[in-house]
Parts: C-alpha cells; sequence; structure tokens
C-alpha cells in the first residue's frame, strides 16, 4: 500500500525536460561547466582553445527535471577549412532546437569573439542565462558589479549568474535556476542515463584530450582519433586507437623518440578509460598521416563531425 502511495506521489509530481544549450567563444570553460553539472567527465577538456568539436549531450536529472546540457564547440571566426565550417554549423544548428541557452563568458573578458556569439543569439527566442565564469580568479568581488551592469546593456538575459565551474561556485543555485525554465514534458531519457554518446565515442574523445593536453602548441588542430576495435574480452575491454594526423612531421611529434611520447599519451588515456568505464582497459595506439582530413567533407561526416 506504501509503495503504491509513493508511485501515485511521483505521478502527480509536475515533470519538466528540455535542452539546454551552452555556448561560447573557444578555452571559456563550457566543457568544464558541463562535466561539473553532471558530477562526472563527459566532455574532454585542455587549455587549448577549441578542443571541444563534437555536439555532446549530459544528461542530469534530479528529482522531477531533467536537464539535457548540450555541449558545443567553441564559436569562432570562420575559415577556408571543412573542420571550422562544421563546427559553427553544429554551434547554429544547437541553438536553433534547445529550450535554454547558457552563454558562458570569462570573467572581464569581452572580445570580438563574444560579440559573435552574441550575434549568434540575436534571433533566438527562449532564455538566454549569461554565465560569467572563472570568477574565483577575481581578487575583488565589488569589481564585478559595474562589469555585470555593463553587460546587461548588450542584451536582454534571463539571468546573469556569476560562477567557477572548476571551483563549483554557485553552481547549485545555477541548477535551479535552468530547472525553472525548462519546458513541461515527460524525461525523454532513463534516470540513470548521463549521456547519448557511445563508450566507443568517449574512448576516442579521452585519447585526443591527452595527444592535446601532453603536445599543446607543438601540434595544430589537424589531429583526430578513430577507434577501429572496441571489444569486452571476458572482464577486460581491448581498445584500438588510431590517431590521425595530417603530416609526417606530426605523426614524429606524437609517436616521441623511441616512442616514449605515444606510450605516455597511452597510459594517460587508459588510466582514465579504466574509470569511466569500470573495468580494465588494454588500449593498443598507432599514429597515421591522413593529409587534408580536416578540409574533407566526406572524410569529417566518416569521422562523426557532421550531425547531418
Amino acid at each position: 500500500m506504501i509503495e503504491k502511495d509513493v508511485e501515485a506521489r511521483k505521478e502527480d509530481l509536475e515533470t519538466r525536460c528540455g535542452f539546454v544549450a551552452i555556448v561560447g567563444r573557444p578555452n571559456v570553460g563550457k566543457s568544464t561547466l558541463l562535466n561539473h553539472m553532471l558530477k562526472q567527465k563527459i566532455s574532454i577538456t585542455s587549455r587549448k582553445p577549441q578542443t571541444t568539436r563534437h555536439r555532446i549531450l549530459g544528461i542530469s536529472t534530479e528529482n522531477n527535471a531533467q536537464c539535457l546540457f548540450v555541449d558545443t564547440p567553441g564559436l569562432h571566426a570562420p575559415t577556408g577549412k571543412a573542420l571550422n565550417r562544421v563546427m559553427n554549423e553544429t554551434v547554429h544548428n544547437v541553438i536553433k532546437d534547445v529550450d535554454v541557452v547558457l552563454f558562458v563568458v570569462e570573467r572581464f573578458v569581452w572580445n570580438e569573439a563574444d560579440e559573435r556569439v552574441l550575434e549568434a543569439l540575436k534571433y533566438s527566442e527562449v532564455p538566454v542565462l549569461l554565465i560569467i565564469n572563472k570568477i574565483d580568479l577575481v581578487k575583488d568581488k565589488a569589481q564585478l558589479l559595474p562589469h555585470i551592469a555593463q553587460l546587461s546593456s548588450k542584451r536582454q538575459f534571463a539571468e546573469i549568474v556569476p560562477v567557477s565551474a572548476l571551483g563549483g561556485h554557485n553552481l547549485e543555485s545555477l541548477e535551479g535556476l535552468i530547472r525553472s525554465y525548462l519546458p513541461e514534458s515527460q524525461f525523454l531519457f532513463p534516470d540513470d542515463q548521463v549521456t547519448d554518446r557511445s563508450s566507443r565515442f568517449l574512448a576516442s574523445e579521452l585519447i585526443r584530450e591527452k595527444v592535446t593536453r601532453q603536445l599543446g602548441d607543438e601540434l595544430p588542430y589537424d589531429v583526430t582519433v578513430e577507434i577501429e576495435k572496441f571489444e569486452q574480452i571476458g572482464a577486460t575491454l581491448h581498445i584500438h586507437g588510431l590517431i590521425l594526423v595530417d603530416r609526417k612531421g606530426q605523426k614524429r611529434i606524437i609517436v616521441g623518440a623511441e616512442g616514449d611520447r605515444l606510450k605516455q599519451i597511452g597510459t594517460a588515456a587508459r588510466e582514465d578509460m579504466e574509470i569511466s568505464f569500470d573495468c580494465k582497459v588494454m588500449l593498443h595506439l598507432w599514429v597515421k598521416v591522413k593529409s587534408g582530413w580536416a578540409d574533407d567533407e566526406r572524410a569529417l561526416q566518416s569521422l562523426g563531425y557532421s550531425d547531418r
């Protein structure tokens, strides 16, 4: 009888569910914000701008609300490369199809890249919350007030919320605000699901993160990862990853002297995978030169960069 009463009360609750885009210029902390909202890592991070290249959905379900966070690549100045065009296209498509937008900016910084994002939001009719990130680095908090007043003149924001995505400051308040803007709707995913991306995709992203973090400015953006094998054998997950680069010189940088750099990348990626997949992982990595992949529409589609 008690169980039936509990179920009845659950059904009486007004459920809310909606898509929440996280947008902003490159390297402003969007992926870090998503990971902290979900309380686990699904989107890779590094200090190198434009680390995020894909639309990544993170699912947070709490009580009667399900937030479907969409992490997006940083919106940047258009260039001739197909990869950049596809990433910008992804951002614009996401903005059109969500219920709430989180526009992330950094402390007192406001530049042309932020203006570009603001312009992309010009015709958005959904609530836009301006998230001022990295406020833990602001020593004199009184300086925030005139800055917030200046930002509020740029657009009618639904809310302006100072946070620290890395430190977790004010994120609970932000979560509550986001839930209040979600439309009434049934949940679209099971309560315990955290992302719509496959484990295979997460494995490729973890490898790319380690390449980006270890090599920093030594490599341009023309690096991607393809998973050739993803197979559970007994208690061990066997993963074969292929790191694609544009030129032979890039391959030499990733492999390193006697393969040392590639081993370091593999070890760091494997450790994260074992945490994410909760099992032992055998990871094998190779590096291959595939010239022009970042400017090849068909290659980008086969590598999962296009939502079309």
